[in-house]
């Protein structure tokens, strides 16, 4: 970054007297243009056990009235990409510098109604002035902001994994999250973003989101020693063009575009038309209609170990490589930051596939091999069916993948001769026994049953509870279990669109997928649940087994539809692991 660009938002960050016109002359959140290389995000690595980190979260709007949001470090880095080892400690300040947008005046209700930004006290009722304390702030509005470490098991208070209760806001001193990672976190890739009920998706959509390493996954499988990796980051945002006609293909005639209650893009079944979203990798856009590739360099015929974060607000992706016609093989090692090989007793291997399925939060980490000299390459996402009521995610290119001898090496490096990880201390989840089963579901109601673009309201029920969507004020869990337990949980799907579960704070294992059981020796903490037809008596569903032994799961906190519109409309519930006994009585 240019350092007259430096020089110039420290100006204007440290004067008293700016003005949000002052701060507006200056693009915060600067993004690639169309077209261009896929830049690694910068590595700030943990030293002798500790990484302290300093952020600063920006928001720009631009001409198109379109709000970006970023994290920027010290020396300018926009989402930095925080390394840590097992057992190191993480102290990051996050400081608020989010001014006032058009979105701050024009909220937005879970129904789809306007409302005005919220201020709320612990019962429910409005509050007049402000409280200090960020841990039980009652101020919620679309400029709040907090941290969700996603897929790290640490505990669910203030200061560490908290989203329930924590809300910083644009002028408090800079917040302090502080805590140990676990020495028996699986090492792989996990990321942070905010988590804001009713403002999540806006601020992810946004472009708020960055990557975290647990280092050290070669040591789970020797296949990885000494490759190169790369990180991609792969977001989506509101559609540059909207209104522009898609590119036909062969011919074929275009899908006519059905639209949603936010405006987005239905599905069309078909694979193709206009997308409910457009995507990015790293920042590079990739915008509708034309859908120019970023590029990637590779050196021919290389090997290289890539970590990829889906961190779009609702787009689903079906990621293939492509050198000419042909589908490349991907040995896959990972999946959302859990070695595929976890429990140790599948050896040195990978899962070889021709395409990975990545829904909004999960991540997929591969070894792919680079195209030989003189052959074109490309990544794309493939269509992905998200049921009648659902977005259009159509197929199209993401990144060109070049093949040069003089192309850069990734700045990271795994290690060439790592020690290996020693055998897991605790029982395999897949050998324990539950304690008991749950049934949960997802349904969905139209304010106005006869027009599906109506006002929608999302919700995620336990069987035996009334349906209704998630309360920010409710003091009650849904769920309680005991710290120790381990739980199969049957995972309904009685709407008509592609839902996304996940879960704070634990990983769980995927044991059937619609009455098929499935044999996964790994674990998950994003799972789809196929989406209903309309028709069946039958709802499709998933089971999964559910891992509360950890002593930092003890705490309340959430799981959710990780599709940010449905989260943010109320398909979301909590969940409260209590001390053991004995441990309680301490």
């Amino acid at each position: 970054m240019p350092r007259l660009w430096l020089v110039m938002i420290a100006v204007l960050l440290c004067s008293p007297a700016r003005t949000i016109a002052q701060r507006s002359a200056t693009d915060l959140c600067p993004r690639p243009a169309a077209g261009s290389a896929v830049p690694e995000p910068a590595d700030l690595r943990s030293e002798n056990g500790v990484l302290e980190v300093e952020l600063a979260y920006r928001n720009f709007t631009g001409a198109d009235g379109k709000t970006r949001y970023c994290y920027v470090s010290k020396d300018g880095s926009q989402a930095p990409t925080l390394r840590l080892k097992p057992g190191d400690v993480l102290i990051l300040r996050l400081k608020n510098e989010l001014t006032a947008t058009s979105q701050s005046s024009m909220a937005t209700a879970p129904n789809g109604g306007p409302v005005a930004p919220m201020v709320m006290g612990a019962s429910g009722d409005p509050v007049s002035k402000a409280v200090t304390d960020p841990c039980a702030s009652p101020t919620m509005t679309p400029d709040s902001t907090n941290l969700h470490f996603h897929g790290l098991t640490v505990p669910a208070v203030c200061h560490q994994d908290d989203v329930l209760k924590t809300l910083i806001q644009p002028g408090d001193p800079p917040f302090e999250y502080r805590f140990q990672i676990p020495a028996n976190q699986p090492p792989g890739l996990y990321w942070y973003h905010p988590h804001i009920h009713g403002f999540t998706k806006a601020q992810v959509l946004g472009g708020a989101s960055g990557g975290m390493i647990i280092e050290g996954i070669e040591r789970t499988n020797r296949e990885l020693a000494g490759l190169p990796e790369r990180v991609m980051i792969v977001r989506d945002q509101d559609l540059v063009t909207p209104n522009a006609t898609p590119t036909e293909s062969g011919g074929a005639p275009l899908p006519p575009v059905r639209l949603d209650a936010d405006g987005d893009a239905r599905n069309t079944g078909t694979g193709t038309g206009k997308p409910a979203k457009d995507l990015s990798l790293n920042f590079v856009p990739v915008p509708f209609p034309d859908y120019p590739p970023a590029v990637i360099t590779m050196r021919p015929s290389e090997r290289q170990f890539w970590r990829v974060l889906n961190a779009s607000a609702i787009t689903y992706l079906n990621l293939q490589v492509l050198y000419g016609n042909a589908e490349q093989e991907l040995g896959v090692v990972a999946i959302d930051g859990a070695p595929i090989n976890e429990n140790r007793t599948s050896g040195d291997r990978a899962i070889w596939v021709n395409h990975v399925g990545i829904p909004p939060g999960g991540r997929i980490e591969f070894i792919v091999k680079g195209p030989s000299a003189g052959t074109s390459g490309s990544l794309v996402t493939r269509s992905v069916n998200t049921g009648f009521g659902g977005e259009n995610d159509p197929e199209r290119p993401l990144a060109t993948i070049v093949a040069s001898a003089d192309a850069p090496e990734p700045r990271s490096r795994l290690q060439s001769s790592p020690q290996p990880l020693g055998p897991p201390t605790s029982t395999w989840l897949g050998d324990a026994k539950p304690v008991r089963t749950r049934k949960l579901y997802f349904s969905e109601t139209l304010e106005d049953p006869n027009d599906p673009n109506s006002p929608t309201t999302f919700m995620l029920t336990v069987e035996g509870q009334t349906p209704k969507p998630y309360d920010m004020n409710a003091t009650v869990p849904n769920i309680t279990v005991q710290q120790g337990d381990v739980e199969d949980w049957i995972i309904e799907n009685r709407t008509q669109e592609l839902h996304d579960f996940h879960i704070h704070q634990i990983h769980f294992m995927l044991l059937d997928w619609f009455g098929l059981p499935v044999d996964e020796p790994f674990l998950r903490d994003t799972v789809n649940v196929p989406f209903w037809d309309g028709k069946s008596s039958v709802y499709p569903m998933v089971k999964v087994r559910m891992d509360f032994r950890d002593p930092n799961a003890v705490g309340m906190f959430v799981y959710h539809c990780h599709l940010l519109e449905h989260e943010d409309g109320g398909m979301m519930g909590t969940i409260r692991v209590e001390p053991r006994a004995q441990d309680a009585k301490k």
